[in-house]
């Protein structure tokens, strides 16, 4: 069973920028209502496809270095990310059918490992 990956700013290059895996950042904080919409959902996206994708997030509360730099204004914010670039950003709630639209289509733009 896989959970989404709590990370620090100290730990985001390592855990997203250099993963062999594609991975949804989603920036987030306790207090923000749509953050805990769609938390449920990345944590059961986590549990259906951790072997194809991680799910990681980022505390803006405690963690600004990244989401500074990726210039998140709003939350929650999702970034898809694969190798160290961001193919697609995603700011808002979405309801589940419609962010799962949003991660088949990043996962199918991933090139495929030779």
């Amino acid at each position: 069973m896989n959970e989404p990956v709590h990370i620090t700013d100290a730990e985001f290059e390592e855990k997203v920028l250099k993963s062999s895996l594609p991975v949804i950042v989603d920036f987030w904080a306790p207090w923000c209502g749509p953050c805990r919409m769609v938390a449920p959902i990345l944590d059961k996206i986590a549990k259906e496809m951790g072997d194809k994708v991680v799910v990681a997030k980022v505390n803006t509360d405690e963690n600004v270095e990244w989401a500074s730099k990726y210039g998140v204004r709003g939350i929650p914010t999702m970034l898809f990310i694969h190798n160290g670039e961001v193919m697609h950003s995603q700011v808002g709630a979405l309801p589940e059918p419609m962010l799962r639209d949003v991660l088949r289509n990043f996962l199918e733009a991933v090139p495929a490992e030779s």
